[in-house]
């Protein structure tokens, strides 16, 4: 009874095989993911430089979960022949969510730019112009999609990445990181 149970589970055939895989999947990249984050958390006292550690860390969790959720489709059948039919049309649908999704792929690219190219990291003290005015204020984190400053005041100023990449930075002092 137990043999017919397990041979159940692993079998992507059936709904219970197919949720309990599935279910699997998901736990591996969990744990994966806090893997990651927990090796990132432990390098950043020994970096000097911790932004481009938290942006490739970030990266690194996304890509752990999109690529156990092809692996999964993969060895579903029914989810098989959805993908090659998808496959058929990914160039259409490419160009919709590359139109649709514009302004989240600019603020990605443009984390990228800010992480290679660093003109302020983590920690930098900079000047900027913002809808209430020109501030100043500490660069907190960098992640994919935007850049968290905070104020004298302490509050957080979330600014998109394509925002900073195009605008003109003041770095008024740089961290001792």
């Amino acid at each position: 009874m137990t043999h017919d149970l397990l041979k159940n589970l692993i079998n992507t055939g059936s709904p219970l095989g197919i949720s309990f895989v599935g279910l699997m999947f998901f736990v591996a990249a969990t744990i994966l993911a806090i893997l990651i984050r927990r090796a990132a958390r432990r390098l950043e006292a020994h970096l000097m430089d911790i932004t481009a550690l938290r942006f490739v860390s970030a990266l690194a969790q996304v890509l752990i979960f999109l690529l156990g959720f092809v692996l999964y489709a993969h060895l579903v059948p029914e989810l098989r022949s959805i993908g090659t039919a998808l496959l058929a049309g990914v160039s259409v649908a490419s160009v919709i969510v590359g139109l649709a999704a514009q302004s989240t792929l600019s603020n990605l690219i443009a984390g990228f730019s800010l992480v290679l190219y660093r003109p302020f990291s983590i920690g930098d003290t900079i000047q900027l112009n913002t809808p209430a005015g020109v501030m100043s204020a500490r660069v907190k984190d960098i992640s994919l999609g935007f850049t968290i400053l905070q104020d004298d005041k302490q509050q957080e100023i979330i600014v998109p990445n394509s925002v900073m990449i195009g605008s003109t930075v003041i770095r008024l002092q740089r961290s001792n990181r």
